[in-house]
């Protein structure tokens, strides 16, 4: 089982917003849905922004109430960026491409789970942890299909309508999982590359304990390719950190924590067993399961 890495809760940032956002930056707020963040990208008032991620099915309302009182009532974001294709990270989306039919970006290895021709591997409830992973057979498997809006992302690692920030490969969690970074002033959208709650355990996701964990486990196929991506995301030294799950933190604390977790991934993120703990999978080896 993972261990947690704790962080002080002064080292918590974003101050709540109407409809519960909470801003990190002067353009940078997040909204948690359920279980999962979503994320705004944009100054409050202003057309031009967008959308990184859509949380889980059923959110699409309150992510559009959430933009409506940021940005403004009707305006559409430029476009949204999908770190990865989860359910819980795409479970709104196919609805949100209804209201606002916006070019959606994704890295390449995702296309198959959001055009809806593949699925993920399933779950793996094995890894243990608490109720969230022994439920995780339950969640939604079926594809998103979003093909006549998806578009790659630049291979040059440039963002579309998002200046000033670059995509960075995160894989492991998922093949084509993706960090969003801003060198300016270090802050970094991390998706599921790590978190800051224990996402396996029903009462930390319902209480946001704090503390810095890996990947949710059950849901990770590529342990090795993981622990890669942390070790580079913490040599980034963020200043910020908006992660899929948990509270946004930020500082010294922050950088610290990251840091301990990268130098001791391998005891302290990885399960003691579990399928993909013997058997890593990833789209690189052909192992996309066909939509049933």
């Amino acid at each position: 089982m993972s261990q947690q890495i704790p962080l002080s809760s002064d080292a918590e940032i974003g101050v709540g917003r109407p409809h519960h956002l909470h801003e990190v930056a002067a353009d940078l707020a997040y909204k948690r849905l359920t279980l999962v963040n979503v994320i705004f990208v944009g100054l409050p008032g202003s057309p031009d922004w967008v959308l990184v991620d859509t949380g889980i099915p059923g959110s699409a309302q309150a992510i559009v109430e959430a933009a409506a009182s940021r940005f403004g009532e009707g305006i559409a974001p430029r476009c949204i960026v999908m770190t990865h294709g989860h359910f819980d990270h795409a479970g709104s989306l196919e609805a949100l491409a209804r209201i606002w039919p916006v070019p959606i970006y994704a890295h390449r290895l995702e296309h198959p789970y959001l055009n809806g021709t593949a699925a993920y591997p399933p779950p793996d409830p094995s890894v243990g942890g608490g109720l969230m992973a022994l439920l995780s057979p339950l969640y939604p498997k079926a594809p998103v299909n979003v093909a006549p809006l998806l578009r790659v992302l630049p291979e040059d690692g440039h963002l579309p309508e998002m200046p000033g920030w670059r995509w960075l490969p995160a894989p492991g969690h998922t093949p084509g999982q993706v960090a969003l970074w801003r060198e300016s002033d270090r802050s970094l959208i991390a998706a599921d590359a790590f978190i800051t709650t224990c996402q396996e355990s029903a009462y930390a996701v319902a209480t946001q304990a704090s503390e810095l964990h890996g990947p949710p486990m059950y849901f990770t196929q590529d342990w090795v390719t993981s622990a890669v991506t942390v070790r580079q995301l913490a040599a980034l030294q963020p200043e910020r950190a908006i992660t899929g799950h948990g509270r946004a933190f930020g500082g010294e604390a922050l950088q610290a924590a990251l840091r301990e977790l990268a130098d001791r991934f391998e005891s302290v993120a990885v399960p003691a067993h579990g399928k993909y703990v013997e058997a890593p999978t990833s789209a690189h080896d052909g192992s996309a399961y066909p939509t049933p």
